[in-house]
C-alpha cells in the first residue's frame, strides 16, 4: 500500500531543498518532485535573515510543488546549527502495579518527563531518545515493553537547541503559507537516509559536511551515543581558496568543486587552472596542487574536531563500521582518504540510494541525505500515527489527535501566537 505524501524541508546554509516523497509499495521511497534555491539569510545552520529564508522556502517549494504536480501544506523541517547540545540523562518511573505489564504509555510518560527538565535560560529538548532500559535493577533492556517490574528506568541521549533558533524557523516556515508537522535534528534525519542497521549495530560515526557546520552523529548497539555540531563547513573551504588566491568567492566556489582536492599529494606539479581576470585585468594563473594544500589545511582542521568528539564520546575503540561521510562537502575529491589518515578509521561516503526507488535518479546525490532522510522521518511518524489511531478506534471506538512533545506544543502554539499579535513583522 502506497502511503500520503510527505514533504522534507531541509534549511541549509548554501542551500534550500523541499522534497516531495512517499513511501511505495516495496517498502522504498519515491521521490515525486524535489526542488532547491539559493539559500542567502542561514549562516552556520541558523537563520539569520526571516525574509530572504522565506523567499528562498517559497521558490523551493514551488518548484517541487510543481514538479510533483503537488499542493504543499505541511513539512517536516530539519533543525542544525552550533546552539545545538547533547547530554545523558537517566529517567526513572515507579510503577503502581506488579501485575500489571509494562506497556507504550510507561515509556511515553517517561520520555514526556524527560521534556520537563530544567535547561539553561533560553535552551529548549528537542529530542528525547532512550538508549537501554533497566527494569528493578535489570539493566541492558533494549524494549521492556511486556515485562513486569514496579521500577522503570531509563538512560536517555537528550539534544537540546536554542528556542530562539527553533522559533526562527517555525516563523520562516509560517511566513511561507506553511505548517511544520516535525522538527528534526538535521545529523538524525541524515543518518535515516544513509546508514544500514548493520553499521548502527557495529558502531559508525556519520558526518554530514555542509555549508555552514560538519554535524556529527554516532551509534553503537543499534542506539544513537553522541551528537554534536561543528562550526565549520563547505563554505569556510570557499572563503580559505578566495583569500589564498586573490579572487572572487563564486570563482573560488567553481574551483573547489571543479577542481578541489582534499590531498595535496594527488595532484601534479604541473596542473594550471586559468581565471578569468577582473575587467580589463590579465589572467590568472593557479596551481592545482596549492589549491590542494589551502583546502588541505582547513579540512585537516575539521577532520580533527570530528576525531575530537569521536574520543569524546569515549567509543573510539568500538565503531568496526568507521565512518560514513555525506552532506555536499562529502563530493570534494579525496576525502575518504584524508578522513581515514588522519583518523586511522575505514571510510566511505554516504548516498541515500539505498532507500530510493529507482525513479528518484536527481536525489542520489550526498547532498540531499537530510532531505531524505526528513522525508523518511516524516513517514515513520505519519504511520506510527495512525498505527496509535487505530489502536485508540479499537479500544474506544473514536479516534484522537496525535500527543505531541513538549517542545513542539510550546513552539507550536507560540509560533500561532506571534503571528495572531505581530502580522506586520
Amino acid at each position: 500500500m502506497e502511503s500520503e505524501i510527505v514533504v522534507g524541508l531541509d534549511i541549509g546554509t548554501t542551500k534550500i531543498a523541499a522534497l516531495v516523497g512517499r513511501r511505495t509499495e516495496h517498502g522504498k521511497i519515491e521521490i515525486l518532485g524535489m526542488g532547491k534555491a539559493e539559500s542567502l539569510g542561514v549562516a552556520r545552520g541558523v537563520v539569520l535573515n526571516i525574509d530572504e529564508t522565506v523567499k528562498a522556502i517559497k521558490m523551493a517549494l514551488e518548484e517541487a510543488s510543481n514538479k510533483s504536480n503537488m499542493d504543499i501544506s505541511v513539512v517536516n523541517v530539519g533543525i542544525a546549527g552550533q546552539h545545538i547540545k547533547s547530554l545523558q540523562h537517566r529517567g526513572m518511573k515507579t510503577r503502581r502495579s506488579l501485575d500489571e505489564e509494562i506497556s507504550q504509555k510507561d515509556i511515553d510518560e517517561l520520555i514526556e518527563d524527560m521534556y520537563r527538565l530544567v535547561m539553561s535560560p533560553g535552551e529548549e529538548i528537542i529530542h528525547v531518545i532512550p538508549q537501554e532500559y533497566i527494569v528493578d535493577n535489570e539493566i541492558g533492556i533494549k524494549n521492556p515493553i511486556g515485562m513486569a517490574g514496579t521500577r522503570l528506568e531509563a538512560n536517555f541521549h537528550i539534544i537540546t537547541g536554542q528556542v530562539a533558533a527553533a522559533r526562527n524557523i517555525y516563523k520562516c516556515v509560517n511566513k511561507a503559507g506553511l505548517e511544520v508537522a516535525d522538527l528534526t535534528l538535521e545529523p538524525l534525519a541524515s543518518a535515516d537516509a544513509v546508514l544500514s542497521d548493520e553499521e548502527k549495530e557495529a558502531g559508525v560515526v556519520l558526518v554530514d559536511i555542509g555549508g555552514g557546520t560538519t554535524d556529527v552523529a554516532i551509534f553503537h548497539d543499534g542506539i544513537i551515543r553522541h551528537t554534536a555540531v561543528i562550526p565549520f563547513g563547505g563554505n569556510i573551504i570557499t572563503e580559505d581558496i578566495k583569500e589564498g588566491c586573490s579572487i572572487i568567492k563564486t570563482q573560488a566556489e567553481l574551483l573547489k568543486v571543479k577542481f578541489g582536492s582534499a590531498l595535496a599529494s594527488e595532484n601534479q606539479e604541473n596542473e594550471i587552472v586559468s581565471i578569468p581576470g577582473l575587467r580589463g585585468r590579465p589572467h590568472k594563473e593557479i596551481s592545482v596542487k596549492n589549491l590542494a594544500h589551502i583546502i588541505q589545511a582547513r579540512m585537516e582542521e575539521i577532520v580533527e574536531h570530528v576525531y575530537y568528539e569521536i574520543k569524546n564520546s569515549g567509543f573510539e575503540k568500538k565503531l568496526i563500521a568507521g565512518i560514513v561521510v555525506t552532506g555536499g562537502g562529502a563530493q570534494l575529491k579525496h576525502i575518504t582518504q584524508l578522513m581515514e589518515y588522519v583518523t586511522g578509521m575505514d571510510t566511505r561516503l554516504g548516498y541515500p540510494n539505498e532507500h530510493l526507488a529507482s525513479s528518484s535518479q536527481e536525489v542520489t546525490s550526498p547532498m540531499f541525505a537530510t532531505g531524505v532522510g526528513l522525508v523518511m522521518r516524516g513517514i515513520q511518524s505519519q504511520h506510527k500515527m495512525r498505527s496509535s489511531e487505530e489502536k485508540i478506534n479499537v479500544v474506544t471506538g473514536h479516534s484522537d489527535k496525535r500527543k505531541r512533545g513538549g517542545f513542539f506544543d510550546k513552539i507550536f502554539s507560540m509560533s500561532k501566537q506571534w503571528f495572531e499579535e505581530d502580522p506586520g513583522t
